[in-house]
């Protein structure tokens, strides 16, 4: 056994510490004879601190493309040639979505705006919507709008939102070469002020956007000192038109690597499967990282790639034992 996975076994499996930087990538540096193992010690971290329920979400874009930020994987941004085109959902449509997360179980309802940060405009619409799904639909609210004022910190917390997500996207090092028009100390700053406000804080981001694996392992350990609640690990799907368009999607093995490395990283985290995972992993990998610390789902589609088929995720928790946290336990 690698001196790392016993390392972490004693570390992190019966004292709940996180693996370091340095621990993080021993562990993307296993070789594939190892993967197994270590996938198997991030499940029995996984099911030791956080238990054997699934979180399920969903998540919809209440406003979509002509996002004037340039983050290079995105094609939402209005400065890329990527065919998405910026639309508004109405707060009726809004309802019906919600509406159809609720009935595959799941417990949490993302609302999603593509743009630097919210105006009035969007500010207003956010008020409407959340009220309109609390009247009608029984789950919790998230949102994903991009940086915050301490105001709008305070408003959103005032309508409801129980849960914010604002993606620190990859490393401190690495971020520059990703997005050009905002920093990474700017997202920090929102997600600071998040925590203070008493919102849980969401924050993951996307591997595969040209990072070596030493800033996948800062990445991973500049998220375990934000201690976010929920993690979503996604994997660059290149959309075309964006200046990612042509990068190669993360191997397979690299993919359960991290799923695994990042379980270590952050034991009582909530690690969600987020977007590329059908073409990164496919449906014997998606179980792989179901069995290896991945404990949330996303299901559905995406903002604007597909996802699997709701049925077929929850098919695949049943056929694992894996139960759909029920709304009681998100309270």
């Amino acid at each position: 056994m690698p001196e790392i996975l016993d390392q972490a076994r004693t570390q992190v499996l019966e004292n709940g510490v996180g693996l370091d930087e340095a621990g993080v990538l021993a562990v993307l540096n296993l070789p594939d004879e190892h993967l197994s193992a270590a996938l198997q010690l991030a499940h029995e971290v996984r099911m030791r601190w956080c238990g054997p329920e699934v979180e399920v979400e969903g998540i919809v874009s209440l406003k979509t493309g002509g996002c004037p930020e340039d983050c290079h994987f995105c094609s939402q941004s209005g400065l890329f040639t990527s065919p998405v085109r910026s639309v508004w959902l109405d707060i009726p449509s809004l309802v019906e979505a919600a509406k159809q997360t609720a009935a595959t179980g799941a417990t949490e309802f993302c609302i999603v705006a593509a743009v630097r940060g919210p105006d009035a405009r969007l500010m207003k619409q956010m008020r409407e919507g959340v009220a309109a799904i609390k009247a009608e639909v029984d789950i919790q609210v998230a949102a994903s709008l991009g940086m915050l004022t301490q105001e709008q910190v305070d408003e959103l917390v005032d309508m409801g939102v129980h849960r914010y997500n604002h993606n620190l996207e990859t490393c401190r090092s690495y971020f520059p070469n990703v997005v050009t028009t905002h920093s990474w100390e700017e997202r920090w700053e929102t997600l600071r002020m998040v925590r203070e406000s008493g919102m849980e804080v969401c924050c993951g981001g996307i591997l595969g956007l040209g990072e070596t694996v030493e800033q996948r392992a800062e990445f991973a350990a500049q998220l375990a000192e934000l201690d976010p609640h929920e993690v979503p690990l996604n994997f660059l799907n290149p959309r075309p038109g964006t200046p990612l368009g042509d990068r190669p999607v993360v191997e397979g093995k690299d993919a359960l690597r991290a799923i695994a490395a990042f379980r270590l990283a952050m034991p009582r985290t909530i690690l969600r499967y987020a977007g590329g995972r059908e073409i990164t992993l496919g449906d014997l990998g998606t179980r792989d990282g179901l069995l290896g610390g991945i404990n949330a789902v996303i299901v559905g589609n995406y903002l604007t790639t597909l996802g699997r088929p709701a049925t077929e995720d929850l098919a695949l928790l049943d056929d694992l034992k894996m139960p759909v946290k029920a709304l009681s336990a998100t309270l």
